[in-house]
């Protein structure tokens, strides 16, 4: 598909996963024609075949010289394009069709399609923090331990939903033993013994459950938490906190804010970034990449 030579309107493309959500893709994409304000954009749209083609659409057309590219799907096309124009002038639009939808739900894009639409007719932005860890860029969380595990798990699974996640959760901490790992966090060392630790840029992982609900996607900042061990007989509360956005008034957690961290353990290391399953070696670097991707937002 090339651009379009019309002088009056702007191209506008949206990258559509077909296998995201529960509907069909097709009416999807009857949304977007029915919806989208055609009398500012040319709409442009590119359908997904493997993990990583969004990617490499967004690559092409940023190439091509496109302004506004929109992730139809989940959390991971939405990774993809992000990636993709980390640190240009294009604006991300989203229209919400994954399990999790993270960063929508973060920044109160809405899930119904109709009204994400609005939001990407109205073109407000906001320019947002990615983050990096080893080469692969994230925009909600990223992590290892048990949150790596569960991430994992419920990744393969069918069943989606922030009680799911929570069923999960709960299931993995039952056999899941603390790892041992070495942190530089900036400029100081320390060893810590965690269930988990989550590199967050936004609070949550999606389904609206939350690991650190003060986390702020603009300040320049990660929340580093790490979940120390906690007995299991509280196993039932400290769930339900990370629903109820209060796993941080626990003593269990702790968050510090940082700019990067080094982190190391003895074996290979398992890590998920905005829920995709990874591989590394024994050592990992996360880093903040400050006001690196403009988002199409609600303007309220």
């Amino acid at each position: 598909m090339t651009l379009s030579n019309e002088v009056k309107k702007e191209d506008i493309l949206f990258v559509v996963n077909p296998g995201a959500g529960k509907g069909n893709y097709k009416y999807a994409i009857s949304r977007i024609y029915e919806h989208v304000d055609q009398k500012k954009y040319n709409v442009l749209v590119e359908i997904t075949e493997y993990k990583g083609h969004a990617c490499k659409i967004a690559e092409q057309f940023k190439d091509k010289g496109i302004k506004k590219i929109v992730a139809v799907g989940g959390d991971g096309t939405i990774n993809e394009i992000g990636a993709a124009i980390i640190n240009t002038d294009i604006s991300l639009g989203i229209i919400p069709r994954g399990s999790g939808n993270g960063l929508a739900r973060y920044l109160s894009i809405p899930l119904n399609a109709r009204n994400a639409l609005n939001v990407i007719n109205n073109h407000v932005t906001k320019t947002i923090d990615a983050a990096k860890i080893n080469d692969k860029y994230f925009f909600c969380t990223a992590g290892v331990g048990l949150d790596a595990r569960v991430g994992i798990i419920f990744n393969k699974s069918k069943k989606r939903g922030s009680m799911n996640y929570f069923r999960a959760t709960i299931s993995e901490f039952l056999t899941y033993k603390p790892k041992k790992y070495k942190l530089k966090i900036d400029n100081h060392s320390r060893k810590v013994k965690s269930l988990l630790i989550t590199f967050a840029n936004a609070g949550q992982y999606g389904n609206n459950v939350y690991i650190s609900p003060d986390a702020i996607i603009d300040d320049g900042l990660l929340d580093l938490c790490i979940l120390k061990p906690f007995p299991k007989s509280i196993i039932l509360p400290i769930g339900l906190r990370l629903i109820s956005k209060t796993l941080n008034k626990t003593k269990y957690l702790e968050v510090i804010k940082c700019k990067e961290v080094i982190l190391k353990r003895k074996k290979n290391i398992k890590f998920h970034y905005d829920g995709e399953p990874y591989k590394a070696g024994k050592k990992i670097k996360i880093k903040i990449e400050p006001a690196s991707l403009k988002v199409m937002v609600p303007c309220y």
